[in-house]
């Protein structure tokens, strides 16, 4: 691998990924040659069904190129710049918990915690995107959640 890269992971589960060459002949090179201050090479979105994706795509008659798997982990095709507004777009299928710190998301299997605090509690859970979002509830919004959670079943 001729490259280097790292994540940033923001409050609100955005995810910010540098890139950055470690030698000659990465898949960065071209880029480089145009771009010789660097700049914006692609933007990534993550999708849960890339099939589907793929489908959405030919429905709507949107070019993509270079579907990739790679081992379990990681699926991936491209829209062109010129398809896109000037920008090279990576749509991949991933767990994005695989790519953030382990202080950041649950073990596998479990969605949910609670941290009760003297004012009230608050409730963590996983989120779909990756990583945990949490809610700070007061006791009164405790009492309210557990009397609609009771109703809807």
């Amino acid at each position: 691998m001729k490259y280097h890269w790292q994540i940033f992971s923001f409050g609100d589960l955005s995810r910010l990924e540098l890139i950055s060459s470690t030698g000659e002949e990465s898949f960065l090179s071209n880029f480089f040659k145009k771009n010789k201050n660097g700049g914006f090479h692609h933007i990534s979105l993550q999708t849960p069904d890339i099939q589907k994706t793929i489908q959405k795509l030919e429905d709507h008659n949107i070019s993509y190129f270079g579907y990739n798997e790679y081992a379990d982990f990681w699926k991936e095709i491209f829209i062109h710049p010129k398809d896109a507004f000037g920008v090279l777009i990576q749509i991949a299928e991933f767990d994005p918990d695989d790519w953030l710190d382990k202080s950041s998301v649950f073990p596998k299997g479990q969605k949910w915690e609670v941290d009760e605090n003297r004012d009230g509690c608050t409730l963590s859970f996983a989120h779909p995107g990756g990583g945990k979002v949490k809610l700070k509830l007061t006791k009164k919004e405790i009492k309210r959640l557990i009397s609609e959670l009771e109703q809807s079943y």
